[in-house]
Order: C-alpha cells, then structure tokens, then sequence
C-alpha cells in the first residue's frame, strides 16, 4: 500500500519517477479525459466516484484484486490536493485495506508541486524544485495492534514531519 501527501496535479507525474510498479486509485471524472482517461483504463487503474458508496464498495473489490495479483496500491489519503500544502486529514480507505490485506504502508511526501502547478490551475508557475522522499516501509506488524484511524494519524504524522509547509509553520499560530 503506497501513500503520500497530495499538492498539485503534478504529482502524479513525479511519482512515475519512482519507477516500480502500482495502480492508482482515481476519480472516476479523470477516466474521461482523452487519452489520459483511456491509458488509465488500459493500465486497470482503479476507479472511484466520490461519495457513491456503490463505488467504494467496488474500489475497495479492485484494490484487493490489484493486491493480490503482486501489485502495489497508489492512494492519496486527502482524497483531494491541497490549497496550501498542509496535510487533510486521511481517508481510511487505504488504512482498511492494509488492515485486511495484512500488508505494509510505504508512505511518500511530496514537496514544491503545489507552486509549479496549484489546484485549479492549468498555468505552470515557472521552476520549482519538486521533490519526491520515499519514507521508510510499516511493516504490518509495526501497525497489526492498532486500528485503522490509529494507522492512519500514524502515517499522516510520519509524512508530516517531512512536508515543508508542516515545517515552517509557527508552534502557535496567531489567533
């Protein structure tokens, strides 16, 4: 199960870069495109439409069918991009297959997509450095005792603590 921080539409592209083998799960408007959309439903990326539960039940079939046949899983946990680069809360969806699958989280951060590209915008923003920080593998037993919502505030701290918005914010911020 492969997780990462979620900033630009650029990531998706950055994460090619690690160069092993995964499925996404994506929006199902983003099988529409052409040509993008197509390539998604040639390679069986997995599909999901937002707040169907019909849908869920059947992304949640397809990634344990994806994961059974030896391949990874491409989840971004804040089920949208970030405005400003903070971490959302984690959706558990990823957490619960982990749990089932008895597999490990790789956790990945991504940092400077959201200025080369930001969310609602098709304008790239001169150059920027974006880097890509492959975290240390959980272990299923690292995680087997705790629950899914414990598994994921685990990961999203862990991934947190790499992000450069996280770091430069103020411990207290003004009220």
């Amino acid at each position: 199960m492969v997780v990462s921080n979620h900033q630009s539409q650029l990531d998706i592209l950055v994460a090619f870069r690690l160069f092993f083998p995964f499925k996404w799960v994506s929006k199902a408007e983003v099988f529409k495109i052409p040509f993008i959309g197509w390539n998604m439903i040639l390679n069986r990326y997995i599909k999901l439409k937002r707040g169907d539960k019909e849908s869920v039940t059947q992304m949640m079939i397809d990634c344990e069918k994806t994961i059974s046949k030896g391949s990874s899983v491409y989840f971004f946990p804040e089920g949208t991009r970030s405005y400003t680069g903070m971490v959302k809360e984690f959706k558990t969806g990823a957490f619960i297959l982990a749990h089932k699958m008895k597999i490990p989280v790789l956790p990945i951060v991504i940092n400077g997509s959201k200025n080369a590209l930001p969310k609602h915008s098709l304008n790239f923003h001169g150059k920027h450095r974006i880097v890509i920080e492959v975290l240390d593998e959980l272990p299923y037993e690292s995680f087997k005792q705790l629950s899914v919502e414990e598994t994921a505030r685990k990961v999203r701290e862990m991934i947190i603590e790499h992000v450069n918005e996280h770091r430069k914010a103020p411990l207290f911020p003004k009220q």
